[in-house]
């Protein structure tokens, strides 16, 4: 019954991850990945979310864990595409905005999962 609710959440997380990859809007970053990095950074804000909520009522079922974290945020996040194209920026010749991008990547998603946590203190 376990892999039913990580399936479950992996439907909508991996179709969604895809949609915002290939869809997002254009930006000034050049060939950095936009789309992978927003991806990232929201992932590590919801897991926060999720994870401060289920501290702060001290209790999150193990269904709804295996749903939202291990199937959705599972499936979601990008972290081997993101360590794919960081070798690619650097392999071509972009080794400054690898850089960056690790960097810029590692500080925004742990500052919104530190949001995401305390936010969801805050609420809930």
């Amino acid at each position: 019954m376990n892999y039913l609710w990580v399936m479950a959440g992996a439907v909508v997380g991996a179709p969604l991850r895809y949609f915002i990859g290939t869809h997002f809007p254009g930006s000034n970053w050049g060939s950095i990945p936009v789309g992978t990095y927003f991806v990232n950074i929201t992932g590590c804000l919801l897991i926060g979310l999720v994870l401060g909520f289920a501290e702060a009522r001290d209790s999150l079922p193990r269904e709804a864990r295996l749903l939202l974290v291990t199937g959705f945020l599972g499936s979601y996040t990008t972290f081997s595409a993101f360590g794919y194209e960081t070798y690619d920026l650097a392999r071509t010749d972009e080794l400054f905005r690898a850089i960056f991008y690790v960097v810029a990547s590692v500080v925004a998603g742990v500052l919104a999962a530190w949001a995401g946590a305390n936010l969801s203190r805050l609420v809930f």
